[in-house]
């Protein structure tokens, strides 16, 4: 860590976020206004944006972890693209082009008419949306399910939190087929609670999640490749990593949101606010060696991953509200934080 990143400041690295945040209220509230001509519907779409974006951090904080963990291994060009293209990706790509995009494809509209649809007729647009919860269930869970199983089936792991379990996970030879049968096993199962079509949707789906993650985890080896390997391909292969595992995480917050308003824009805004937060707080993490520092703050994480993806699965029949979703996830990172602090103060 460089003299210079030491010296700067926790707030410094909000900077764009904070001035996201002050942009993006101020749309919102321009939207409540241009929709209701009310003082109370402009603060009722203000206060709808706030509850999106503190959503939003709440249930990608172990994504913000995960990703620093990545970033480290990056050079800084790579890191600063990952800031700044990442989250228009993030916030252009996951939170307007996909809704959009599954609109497109579920009622076979065109990306005009979808768009159209979505500020005319939001209630239609969502309802669309929540119809291809299946389908965004099914790839979502077993893609993230395949990377919390990756983490801890890895033989070169040798950091353990639960160490009995991690350690004779991380010992299984062949670990990648093993966490390949773990999720087609529970696909499988959960496959079987369906009939007909649903059971065909699910399973397509799931397969797709799978291979997503595969393609990248292949793509990602093939560009690192060894130490002779240029260093655009090792960032390029993180960027791509990074993105399709934000996109994963992003399901989720995407899918509840239409809980809370149909507006596309007030979702994108909303949700926006929190990705913007949530790449800054990666930027400090990377900066400050947190991870390091704190040797069981990772592990947390892919475990809060890993309950994600189960309550993924689960959405398939039963809303998991999103608010149990961010406890969960905080509850593993706040046990994982405490003992990397009772590891320093016992082992220096």
């Amino acid at each position: 860590m460089s003299d210079t990143k030491c010296s700067k400041s926790v707030a410094s690295y909000f900077t764009y976020a904070i001035g996201f945040t002050v942009v993006g209220l101020g749309l919102s509230a321009w939207l409540g206004w241009e929709t209701h001509h009310t003082v109370g519907g402009m603060f009722n779409i203000l206060f709808i944006a706030s509850v999106l974006a503190v959503l939003e951090i709440s249930l990608s904080f172990d994504n913000a972890i995960v990703n620093a963990n990545k970033l480290r291994t990056m050079t800084p060009e790579w890191q600063h693209r990952f800031l700044t293209w990442g989250i228009l990706i993030a916030v252009f790509g996951m939170r307007i082009v996909f809704p959009l995009a599954i609109v497109v494809v579920a009622a076979d509209l065109g990306p005009i008419e979808a768009l159209r649809l979505a500020s005319n007729d939001p209630h239609r647009y969502a309802e669309i949306i929540e119809g291809a919860g299946l389908s965004i269930s099914a790839f979502g869970g077993t893609f993230l399910m395949m990377v919390a199983l990756d983490f801890f089936c890895d033989d070169e792991k040798h950091v353990h939190w639960l160490g009995g379990i991690e350690r004779m996970v991380s010992r299984v030879s062949g670990a990648k087929f093993l966490t390949v049968a773990i999720v087609l096993g529970v696909v499988a199962l959960i496959a079987g609670t369906f009939e007909g079509r649903e059971a065909f949707t699910f399973l397509t789906a799931s397969v797709w999640g799978l291979l997503t993650f595969l393609v990248v985890d292949v793509v990602s080896d093939y560009l690192e490749g060894d130490a002779s390997t240029a260093t655009a391909q090792v960032g390029l292969s993180g960027f791509l990593y990074l993105e399709v595992l934000d996109a994963s995480f992003s399901f989720d917050g995407v899918i509840g949101a239409f809980a809370l308003t149909q507006n596309l824009y007030v979702i994108a805004i909303g949700l926006g606010i929190g990705a913007m937060f949530v790449r800054s707080m990666t930027i400090l993490l990377v900066d400050r060696g947190t991870l390091t520092e704190y040797r069981f703050l990772e592990h947390g994480a892919f475990y809060s991953i890993l309950v994600l993806s189960l309550i993924m699965f689960t959405h398939v029949h039963l809303h998991v509200p999103e608010v149990v979703t961010g406890l969960i996830g905080a509850a593993l990172i706040g046990a994982s934080f405490y003992s990397s602090l009772r590891y320093k103060r016992l082992h220096g």
